[in-house]
């Protein structure tokens, strides 16, 4: 039998054969599609019941609407001041730019917070960025707001250990996410104090940031640099975590009471430690990487813990779209014109210098 040629070769008349043409999609990616299909499959019936109830935004306060936007753009802000901490750097526009592309990303592709992330990081490094200091700092900065993420349940202990009349399961996930707290700050001490982990998160950035910049020069030597990035991160945090600390914690205390004023909307009268819970709980399935955001899992999270709360099934349901439609598809579509922006003032000068 004949032996099928290597792509590039000739044949013995001199003539070329055509090259191999490698799989249109892979396997992986197939995989992946058919869970993701699947989990929203499956998650569907939550999806109409908050999205089939669009005509039920034309009786809220459009006030109310503006109330959220605000309290969204207040939420942003405070993540870039903690990207600015752990980057120390003050170029506010570059910083608040790359976040809300990155961010716009990281919602729209499924298991999108990788990429969003290495997005960011790219965008900061065409920026004029260090890259090393660019990959160090906004690692570190979502870890930093990752822990604090998992504390805020800790909040409501207090109010659950004083009496207060909350459902068994989101007193659970207050449990859960106290020792997940515990968890992630044990995590970041060691990032910040070990050198085996840093070296691993170089290699899995390096590699994501290649990735997605296919048509650019390959990054190297990342995970050297960053040991000596994060030497000065971990010195920058220690005479600024409490910054760092406040600067997350009003991150997602913003997106929270943008919850809260989309209950106040619908006319909901919820205990507010309960809403926490049921917050947390929401944007902790926003984190499963199989649909582009978490939508299915946080619209189904949401409403049911919601529920839990003790908010009717209508008003859980308006509230739950009027907050998604704010935080979820507002930040998406405000990656198009930031990026446009990005582009115009940063795109044709910042790659020819690198300011730190």
């Amino acid at each position: 039998m004949r032996e099928r040629p290597a792509s590039g070769t000739t044949s013995p008349d001199g003539s070329a054969f055509p090259a191999r043409a490698g799989p249109i999609v892979s396997r992986r990616r197939l995989v992946a599609l058919a869970i993701e299909l699947l989990a929203i499959y499956v998650l569907w019936p939550f999806l109409v019941a908050v999205y089939s109830s669009f005509g039920g935004l034309s009786s809220l306060n459009p006030a109310w609407f503006v109330v959220m936007v605000m309290l969204e753009i207040a939420s942003f802000a405070w993540m870039w001041a903690l990207i600015a901490i752990c980057l120390r750097s003050t170029r506010w526009f570059l910083i608040g730019t790359t976040q809300v592309v990155g961010n716009a990303v990281g919602l729209v592709v499924p298991g999108g917070n990788p990429v969003g992330t290495a997005t960011q990081i790219h965008l900061l490094v065409s920026g004029g960025l260090d890259p090393a200091r660019a990959s160090t700092g906004v690692v570190a900065a979502g870890l930093v707001n990752l822990a604090t993420l998992f504390a805020l349940p800790v909040l409501a202990v207090p109010a659950i250990l004083s009496g207060v009349a909350v459902n068994p399961g989101l007193e659970r996930a207050a449990w859960l996410g106290a020792g997940a707290f515990v968890v992630l700050t044990a995590v970041l001490a060691v990032m910040l104090l070990a050198d085996r982990p840093v070296a691993s998160v170089g290699r899995g950035v390096q590699g994501l940031r290649n990735l997605v910049a296919r048509r650019s020069p390959p990054l190297t030597g990342l995970p050297e640099r960053l040991s000596t990035e994060r030497t000065q991160i971990r010195t920058a945090l220690r005479a600024r975590w409490g910054q760092a600390i406040v600067a997350s914690a009003c991150n997602w205390l913003f997106d929270y009471l943008a919850l809260l004023a989309s209950l106040a909307a619908v006319g909901a009268d919820a205990n507010p430690a309960a809403v926490l819970l049921a917050y947390t709980a929401a944007i902790w399935l926003a984190m499963v990487p199989v649909t582009p955001g978490g939508i299915g899992f946080v619209e189904a999270g949401l409403l049911g813990m919601l529920m839990l709360s003790g908010v009717a099934g209508p008003q859980a349901t308006l509230a739950t779209l009027a907050y998604r439609l704010v935080a979820y598809v507002g930040a998406v579509l405000a990656g198009f014109p930031t990026y446009w922006w990005y582009r115009r003032r940063l795109g044709t000068t910042a790659l020819a210098a690198r300011r730190p």
